[in-house]
């Protein structure tokens, strides 16, 4: 248990977005997938997700961990509409609409609360994707759900101290949904293998210096360096330790720092892709589609869609 306090001492957290809606039409996405890690409140109505179609019960909460893809289903009825993850985010307006949170008390229709956070462990590696935890249903857990309701009236906030407080309602978010993870033991295999490699100091130098040098050279023999391990040791170093080869790492953050520039700034793609690490654009480009579905261009337009 100690390692875990550790572990959560380490995590960075940040409040980014939160939501009520209304349901205006029935809707499932069958690749829903967010690039962070989201809750879902259900005050009234129907949500499934899964291939199985889990139905949560009203007041409970689904976990959707950042870049985990799940067929997600929002609203009853059988009339519902398939589409694909990439129109949902261009037409969200048409299936959700933003109330206000005393309007969702009072409401008698599909109503849901979404809250959306970055947990980072050192400022550097997404938690609960290093912990390859899968969606699932928080169920019996009431301080959750209230957790979830504090952060929608703070967001509607117009007083001083409303970001401090997200902060600190986001961290005490993210702390019970731990907890409630050990509590019941759940994901038991995916922690017992994952939470490991938090343990290697040298690893987490390695993080550090990735994320700090994400446009200069990263080849293994730099990596080797900063490891103090030898060129033809360190990949075979990193994957024991995370899965995963140290290049595909480098990519997947080059990838998200450039997603995160997409959203905070007005930079041009071209200058994104040298910023992240890529000298041809060209190439930065295929390999972002690659990796996301959709061209740069476009995620910057989702990503304007979002707030709806």
């Amino acid at each position: 248990m100690e390692y875990y306090n550790k572990l959560i001492e380490s995590v960075n957290i940040r409040f980014l977005r939160g939501f009520n809606y209304q349901v205006q039409k029935p809707v499932s996405v069958a690749d829903h997938k967010e690039f962070d890690n989201m809750l879902i409140l259900l005050h009234n109505g129907t949500v499934k997700f899964g291939e199985d179609q889990e139905l949560l019960n009203e007041g409970e909460v689904l976990f959707l961990p950042g870049e985990k893809k799940t067929p997600l289903t929002i609203g009853g009825g059988n009339k519902h509409v398939d589409i694909s993850m990439d129109k949902f985010q261009e037409n969200k307006r048409k299936y959700l609409q933003s109330v206000s949170f005393k309007e969702i008390r009072n409401s008698e229709e599909d109503c849901i609360s979404v809250v959306s956070f970055e947990s980072k462990v050192f400022d550097v590696v997404n938690l609960f994707n290093s912990l390859d935890i899968p969606p699932f249903i928080i169920r019996f857990n009431d301080r959750i759900a209230i957790l979830i309701e504090d952060i929608m009236k703070e967001v509607e906030q117009t007083s001083i101290g409303k970001e401090r407080s997200l902060r600190a309602l986001s961290e005490a978010l993210v702390i019970e949904i731990l907890r409630h993870i050990l509590k019941n033991r759940l994901f038991v295999e995916e922690l017992s293998t994952n939470v490991t490699y938090f343990k290697d100091p040298r690893l987490i130098e390695l993080f550090k210096f990735i994320k700090t040098n994400l446009g200069g050279d990263l080849s293994n023999k730099v990596l080797a360096q900063v490891a103090n391990v030898s060129e033809d040791y360190v990949g075979q170093y990193f994957k024991m330790l995370t899965g995963i080869n140290p290049q595909d790492y480098i990519e997947y953050q080059r990838m998200e720092a450039a997603v995160d520039l997409l959203r905070t700034t007005k930079k041009s793609i071209r200058d994104i892709g040298k910023e992240v690490g890529y000298k041809d654009t060209a190439y930065f480009c295929r390999r972002f589609k690659m990796m996301y579905g959709v061209p740069a261009g476009k995620m910057r337009r989702r990503e304007s869609l979002i707030n709806v």
